[in-house]
C-alpha cells in the first residue's frame, strides 16, 4: 500500500495518516485540539507531538476550549511542571489566550467550524503533488487564515502553523497522487 512518504515506518505516524491527515474536520474540539497541538509543534517534529497527543488532552482537559479559557498562573505553573508536554511557557500562554479567541470566534460564527470552513466554501482545497518535495509549508489560503486569527487576537499561529493545521483537518488534503488516501 503506497502511502505519503513522511509517516515513514512509525506505527503511530502510520495510523494518524491513514485515519486523520487530510480527513475533513468537523467537530469545534478537534479543532482546537489540533490548533494546540499544531502551535505546540512549532520548531519540533509533529511526531514528537504525536507521542505527547494522550498526555496534551489529559492536561488540556480534552481540549474543552471552555475550561483552557479560564486556566490561571497556578495552572500554567502546573502545565510547566508536566514532562509530558512541551513545557514552553510562550506555547502554553498562547494557548490559552487561543482558547479565548477561539469562544469569541464561537460566539460570532455560531461554531468555530463555520468559521474555518468559510475560508474554502465548505469544499477542501485538494493538492496535485506527484512528490514531498512540491508540497509548500504555506500558501496563500494559510497567509489569509493566519492574518485573520492574528486580526482576532490570536498567537503563535503563523502561516507556517496554519498551513500544517489546515491539512491535518482536511481542508487541504495533500496526500501525494501516489498515495491510497489520494
Amino acid at each position: 500500500m503506497n502511502r505519503c512518504p513522511w509517516c515513514g515506518t512509525d506505527e503511530l505516524y502510520i495510523k494518524y495518516h491513514d485515519l486523520e491527515w487530510g480527513v475533513p474536520v468537523h467537530d469545534d474540539k478537534k479543532h482546537f485540539e489540533f490548533l494546540v497541538l499544531e502551535s505546540a509543534q512549532a520548531g519540533l517534529s509533529w511526531i514528537t507531538i504525536l507521542r505527547k497527543r494522550e498526555n496534551y488532552r489529559a492536561a488540556y482537559d480534552g481540549f474543552d476550549p471552555n475550561k483552557v479559557a479560564q486556566y490561571d498562573e497556578k495552572k500554567i505553573c502546573e502545565l510547566l511542571q508536566n514532562e509530558g508536554i512541551v513545557r514552553n511557557r510562550r506555547k502554553i500562554t498562547a494557548s490559552i489566550n487561543n482558547a479565548r479567541c477561539f469562544l469569541e470566534i464561537q460566539k460570532e460564527w455560531g461554531n468555530f467550524d463555520k468559521y474555518i470552513w468559510n475560508f474554502v466554501d465548505g469544499t477542501s482545497v485538494k493538492g496535485r503533488w506527484t512528490d514531498l518535495s512540491q508540497v509548500p509549508t504555506t500558501s496563500q489560503l494559510s497567509d489569509r487564515v493566519s492574518k485573520d486569527l492574528k486580526s482576532r487576537g490570536f498567537t503563535f499561529l503563523g502561516s507556517t502553523i496554519i498551513y500544517s493545521y489546515l491539512q491535518a483537518t482536511g481542508i487541504i488534503d495533500d496526500h501525494l497522487t501516489t498515495c491510497f488516501k489520494y
